[in-house]
């Protein structure tokens, strides 16, 4: 039998085979076929000692959680340590892709009296990496802002060394970047400190947050333009290379150590997001952060995703004696897909599932653990799981596999049939856009919940977009509240359509998505503790106080007359009307 402390899809894909998770999209992430091993994610209490006499590697990070590596042969002993409490396997993560500085009330609280620029607080950009030469992160003399800068996609080397207590990629420190600044070529430049912002994504965020705009002679100063700046290129130096979950967490654990170090708050900056989860605060990663937040003086800020206008999440409610059908479009050549079914354990529902040929399979059986079927040229291997020790809910999760080449195109159907109804509500998701063929998704999609994990987390600052040049939300702006225990997110919105920031190589261009609107919220969380923390004014202007001057200080957004929202939260950031509760 599973095990209980095991996630359902950690579960499952040990159950299946390595063609399954090889075909699957997310049933392989984490793991390495070669040497059979797991990158798993653990909460525990106590010691690790006996952790470490299984796993092959062991990251200790704050507050009792662990990011380790462990042949798949020994998951089963890990399972059964008293001192391991629940197991996860990381998940893939995805970027959430005017003037904002004016729409935002920031302006104001720059050129008046309280003229707050960030000093003293470190912002934190855990994304893509940075443009560590580009003017707009460099002092006047020309050396960095940038404190340290842990690229993890690098694969360690000759002058390469991770940061002290983690086992990937490369740490480089202010004095090191700055000797590269220093060398004549880009080629010596490059050989020094060779961390490369590919993408672009998080050069841009950064500028948003933390830029000077030296490039602009100060025209596209970000928020926070006085700061110092802690980089984190989140990256897999595996052969897949996307950034996962546990990147992610070990990043956010660098970054409080960091800023405990240098004994500076800081503000942080999260723009990724995944949708597999119970979008309730519950999964490990949400967990985390949570905990986490209570260390040291800092605020979270998370963008909640693009996944509203997705089509890829509905919902509703069941009630006994009626079936209801739930519609999947699934476009030509579409590789893998699959489903998460949310409901309360407490409501039993017979699932059934029907091919675009009309081939059903089903009802399946309510049985605990892995089942498989196969409807025409699709393989659906199905997982039953039960509440675990976080949460009530049950999680039915489906994995649809080609049995050679796509699955099965057309309009698929997911027959639910209920049994035993108490609570009759049920969530479904699939996984985000960005994986998916363009058309593939439910024909009658329902966009709330659409929150991005960990923006779930309750202690985050979750931002949501909004369009800052006709003042009207952003339609693919992700939106709450949270499942279940119904927490206010997004906490509030920020300009997030058309944003102007630093591109890679020089210049500025257009950028839009909440992952730029993140970024206006995280420099004003480090304007509020430059102003509370470093100017003396409030010593515990950090963390959750932060959030509630955030949301004292909302406007409104046209088209809403109740606040908070699960669209807008509270409102617009507005940065002036929050000094004005403060005093």
């Amino acid at each position: 039998m599973a095990s209980q402390k095991i996630e359902d899809q950690l579960n499952l894909a040990i159950d299946a085979t390595e063609e399954e998770r090889e075909k699957s999209l997310d049933l392989d992430v984490g793991y390495n076929p070669i040497d059979r091993e797991w990158d798993l994610i653990i909460k525990y209490s106590g010691s690790l000692e006996r952790v470490r006499t299984l796993a092959n590697q062991v990251v200790e990070l704050l507050n009792e959680y662990a990011i380790i590596t462990i042949l798949e042969s020994r998951i089963d002993e890990l399972a059964q340590l008293v001192e391991v409490e629940y197991i996860e396997k990381p998940k893939r993560l995805f970027f959430q892709v005017a003037n904002g500085r004016r729409v935002s009330c920031i302006d104001s609280v720059q050129d008046t009296r309280f003229a707050l620029y960030g000093q003293g607080v470190l912002v934190a950009v855990i994304d893509s990496g940075i443009d560590y030469a580009s003017q707009d992160f460099r002092e006047a003399d020309g050396t960095t802002r940038i404190r340290a800068l842990w690229d993890q996609s690098l694969a360690p080397g000759e002058g390469r060394t991770p940061p002290e207590g983690y086992a990937i990629g490369a740490e480089y420190t202010q004095e090191q970047i700055n000797e590269a600044l220093r060398q004549p070529t880009l080629q010596e430049r490059g050989r020094m400190v060779p961390s490369v912002d590919t993408s672009g994504h998080g050069t841009a965020v950064a500028g948003i947050a933390a830029g000077n705009g030296r490039n602009s002679g100060g025209q596209y100063a970000g928020v926070a333009s006085e700061s110092q700046l802690l980089v984190v290129k989140l990256g897999n130096p595996r052969q897949e290379g996307f950034p996962r979950t546990t990147e992610l967490m070990q990043g956010i654990d660098y970054a409080i150590r960091k800023s405990l170090e240098f004994q500076m708050p800081v503000a942080i900056n999260i723009s990724f997001g995944n949708t597999y989860g119970p979008h309730d605060g519950t999964s490990l990663l949400e967990r985390f952060i949570d905990d986490i937040s209570n260390i040291w003086k800092n605020s979270i800020c998370i963008g909640t995703g693009n996944e509203a206008a997705s089509a890829g999440h509905t919902s509703g409610v069941l009630r006994e004696d009626e079936e209801t059908i739930i519609q999947l479009a699934v476009q030509s050549s579409q590789p893998a897909l699959n489903i998460q079914i949310w409901k309360e354990y407490t409501d039993v529902v017979d699932i059934s599932i029907v091919n675009p040929s009309g081939v059903a399979v089903g009802p399946f059986k309510e049985i605990l653990g892995p089942q498989r079927y196969t409807a025409g040229q699709t393989e659906i291997l199905l997982y039953y799981g039960e509440p675990s020790p976080y949460s009530t809910s049950q999680e039915i999760y489906i994995d649809m596999i080609p049995r050679d080449g796509y699955i099965s195109g057309g309009i698929w159907q997911i027959v639910l049939s209920p049994r035993r109804i108490v609570s009759g509500e049920f969530e479904m998701w699939l996984p985000s856009e960005s994986v998916l063929n363009q058309g593939t998704g439910f024909l009658f999609p329902t966009d709330s919940t659409t929150l991005t994990i960990p923006s779930t987390a309750s202690r985050a600052i979750s931002v949501g977009a909004y369009n800052a040049l006709t003042f009207s939300y952003a339609d693919f702006s992700g939106r709450g509240y949270t499942r279940e225990q119904q927490l206010v997110k997004p906490d509030i919105v920020a300009p997030g359509v058309s944003v102007t920031s630093v591109m890679v190589g020089g210049g500025y261009g257009q950028f839009t998505g909440t992952s730029f609107a993140t970024p206006f919220v995280t420099g004003g969380a480090a304007l509020l503790m430059e102003w509370g923390i470093i100017r003396g004014n409030d010593n515990y202007l950090y963390g959750e106080k932060v959030k509630a001057y955030l949301r004292a200080g909302a406007q409104p957004v046209a088209g809403f007359d109740t606040y908070p929202n699960p669209i807008t939260g509270y409102g617009r950031l507005c940065l002036s009307a929050t000094f004005r509760r403060l005093l």
